[in-house]
């Protein structure tokens, strides 16, 4: 049996962009624009901001593309870069503080019927404060474990799980609140 790649238009793609070839360049932007940008406004809140880092964390990718190895996909890589960018623009912009706690305060959730949008969920997430919405993207959006947070945000593993759990909290109070407000009992 032969093993055929997938992908190759995307191998050629790339090839040909690391050639600064720049048709191949605006294909690859406009493959994974929409996508980036919306990774970009999971961290920062200003949509015109976002597309910013955006654009510059696309200008990253170009730059370094010939660092890219196949290995693993290459949408993931450069989701990557676009995280990030972000981060290191809100470590600059934004001065973001986390605070040690190394008690992990116990979370309940609550079963809640929601009848949320997308934009009504991002909205709610932009109200947490910057060191939570941090941590609870990388970790519930992103997938990334603790021990990773704690690398890339140069914090300890239990400030990282503190600030998911207040996160957490912090979005179940306001998504009581919505529900509330919403059906007029509070």
């Amino acid at each position: 049996m032969k093993v055929i790649k997938l992908h190759t238009e995307e191998q050629q793609l790339i090839e040909h962009a690391i050639q600064n070839n720049r048709h191949a360049q605006h294909q690859l932007y406009n493959t994974y624009a929409a996508k980036m940008l919306g990774v970009c406004r999971n961290y920062i809140k200003d949509i015109h901001e976002a597309e910013d880092v955006m654009i510059s964390s696309f200008m990253k990718v170009f730059t370094h593309l010939a660092a890219f190895e196949n290995k693993g996909s290459f949408e993931g890589w450069i989701r990557r870069i676009m995280i990030n960018e972000c981060l290191s623009y809100l470590r600059v912009k934004k001065k973001v503080n986390f605070i040690e706690d190394q008690t992990q305060s116990e979370f309940s959730y609550q079963e809640h019927e929601l009848q949320f949008t997308a934009e009504e969920l991002q909205a709610l997430i932009d109200k947490l404060p910057e060191g939570y919405k941090m941590v609870f993207n990388l970790y519930v959006v992103e997938g990334y474990k603790h021990h990773e947070i704690a690398e890339l945000l140069h914090i300890s593993e239990g400030t990282s799980k503190s600030q998911l759990s207040h996160a957490r909290k912090y979005l179940q109070e306001l998504i009581e609140k919505t529900t509330n407000y919403q059906n007029g009992t509070k």
